[in-house]
């Protein structure tokens, strides 16, 4: 089990995080979600020794990670970290890539491992292309790849998917969290975007202000956000009379006491984005057709549980 307790880290003076303690059994995977500056990347290296912690402690089953003062190499030989810049060789082809590490002694074990994590991250066509041709979308597998390659007992994910184009995404995200799970492999990503995590993750925490102010599953979370951050997370959410509603749970109806004016409409795919104005605010619901701007309609919160 990964425990991590009272842990603390601060620039300058300056609290990163405080108080940090949550634990992870071994093949679970937790999102670390927050605004930009939260101290997501400052945890995932402190999780991989990068960096001395203030105070505070962190296990891996009997292991203690430590930082830098007690350790001559970066990150323990059980876990891997894919950091948001990649660090490849350029002039090398994909597969020379992903099979760095990996011992020449076996080499029938050696391409039968590379080819595998080929398949897992999509990219089995560019096998013998040289990474300096790729797009960063590309790297970016590669590097997950070469992380995966002397399977690793944890993986620290840094935005992971954030270079890597959108009808991509979808099939590598399914690919990546069926093998690390097939492989009981522990996961931490460190995201902004709900569809990397909300599918796959085990557990969430919210960073805020250094410190965790939610700890629990998805469906927990989306369900009952208890603050604005967390609902943002989730998509458009609105604050009625001090009840936070997603844009999905309001519902047009012939009449009741939620008397809304049309502004704009946004198509949005499946459905359309309705931007209203109620009692002076701006509010957001989904409706599946547009709506001329100046319709004045009815609304009721369908507070039954919401359909992410």
């Amino acid at each position: 089990m990964l425990t991590v307790t009272n842990l603390s880290f601060s620039y300058k003076k300056a609290d990163v995080l405080k108080d940090i303690s949550f634990q992870l059994k071994p093949g679970e995977n937790l999102a670390v979600i927050g605004e930009s500056g939260s101290g997501k990347s400052t945890l995932l290296k402190l999780l991989y020794g990068e960096y001395d912690l203030d105070t505070g402690q962190i296990t891996w089953k009997d292991h203690e990670i430590l930082g830098p003062k007690f350790n001559l190499v970066t990150g323990p030989g059980f876990m891997k970290y894919v950091a948001q810049e990649f660090d490849l060789m350029p002039y090398t082809s994909v597969s020379e890539n992903i099979g760095t590490f990996l011992s020449n002694f076996y080499p029938e074990a050696k391409q039968q491992r590379i080819t595998e994590l080929l398949e897992v991250v999509e990219l089995t066509e560019l096998a013998h292309t040289k990474v300096k041709l790729l797009s960063g979308g590309q790297k970016q597998r590669v590097a997950l790849a070469r992380a995966l390659a002397k399977q690793p007992e944890i993986l620290l994910l840094d935005e992971p998917f954030s270079h890597i184009d959108n009808f991509k995404k979808q099939s590598l995200r399914r690919s990546l969290f069926r093998y690390l799970k097939e492989k009981n492999i522990t996961c931490i990503v460190a995201t902004h975007d709900k569809d990397d995590v909300i599918s796959y993750a085990n557990t969430m925490i919210v960073l805020h202000e250094a410190k965790i102010v939610a700890n629990d599953t998805p469906e927990a979370l989306y369900t009952k956000p208890n603050n604005k951050l967390i609902a943002s997370f989730f998509g458009e959410y609105n604050d009625i009379d001090g009840e936070l509603v997603y844009a999905n749970q309001l519902k047009v109806v012939e009449r009741s006491n939620l008397k809304a004016t049309v502004k704009q409409s946004y198509y949005n795919g499946k459905h359309y984005l309705i931007e209203a104005e109620l009692n002076g605010k701006t509010i957001f619901f989904e409706y599946s057709n547009k709506i001329k701007p100046q319709t004045e309609l009815h609304l009721s919160i369908e507070r039954k549980h919401a359909t992410l």
